[in-house]
């Protein structure tokens, strides 16, 4: 560790479902100077949402993609119609959130897509539809099978935003599009945004239709919330580590990749638009 330290290498601690738990490095060769432009811009209004457009441009984006794919893969299963209008309608959004200067307008508009995008979740699930329907999207507790899923992986995929966030000297707990809140890493929802459709909403997707998750590994608590047991939590943990270890290329960098490193890669980017090495924070696209 004395040596990681002389030669300017940070050790990063995290947690077996990636919480960031700390960091030891060296003499400051720098991070000080990025989270000090990274606070400026979080207290200006202006440059939070245009940072903010971008996280909520990809995950319109993203989720507009989910449901072209679904129409193109599955269209004899599905209500072909009902999924084109939709995609239509979040096309027109994206126009509008690239122009949008107002961050309450932009939480508007991003609601708006997702109550869209939520419409035509449930026809996605193409397999198990007695026992695993979606009627809409609960939180804090989750009220039914598929919300516990969702609930979960977005846990592990906000882990590992802040994570990744940490590893590349930002700081988690200061957000653009989710302001200051004791004990949220804000930053790290505001990435993950983008990250939703395609990471986790996909994946939990996946796991229901290839029926690799069953009823039993859920139970219901007397409040009715509904939890994953923890054979179900060893299930989508062993299943999401798998994932990410799946190839891609980064649609910017234009570079193959494991689907694990996409949250670091886009956490170093933001990184070097906030240093004024780009001109803007290139969203995750996925293609």
């Amino acid at each position: 560790m004395g040596k990681c330290a002389r030669e300017g290498i940070d050790l990063i601690f995290f947690s077996p479902r990636g919480r960031f738990l700390a960091r030891t490095s060296g003499q400051s060769r720098g991070n000080v100077l990025l989270r000090r432009t990274q606070y400026r811009a979080a207290d200006d209004p202006i440059q939070s949402c245009r940072i903010a457009r971008n996280f909520i441009f990809g995950k319109v984006s993203n989720a507009r993609h989910v449901i072209d794919r679904t129409r193109r893969d599955h269209g004899a299963r599905i209500d072909i119609e009902q999924f084109q209008t939709v995609s239509g309608q979040m096309k027109g959004l994206l126009g509008q959130i690239t122009q949008e200067e107002s961050l309450d307008e932009l939480r508007g508009l991003e609601g708006a897509a997702a109550q869209l995008y939520f419409r035509v979740f449930d026809d996605m699930i193409l397999s198990n539809k007695s026992d695993f329907s979606f009627q809409g999207r609960s939180r804090r507790p989750p009220l039914d099978i598929v919300n516990a899923m969702l609930s979960f992986v977005y846990v592990m995929l906000g882990n590992e935003c802040a994570g990744a966030l940490e590893m590349v000297g930002l700081d988690a707990y200061v957000g653009f599009l989710h302001r200051d809140r004791p004990g949220r890493t804000s930053l790290a929802q505001d990435l993950m945004e983008e990250l939703r459709p395609c990471m986790a909403d996909r994946f939990v997707l996946t796991l229901i239709n290839d029926r690799k998750i069953t009823p039993k590994q859920f139970e219901k608590q007397e409040s009715g919330a509904v939890l994953l047991t923890q054979e179900g939590r060893q299930i989508i943990q062993r299943e999401w580590q798998s994932r990410k270890q799946t190839k891609i290329t980064h649609p910017f960098l234009q570079e193959k990749m494991e689907w694990g490193l996409v949250p670091y890669v886009q956490a170093l980017l933001l990184a070097r638009y906030l240093r004024g090495d780009l001109d803007g924070y290139p969203p995750f696209l996925w293609k």
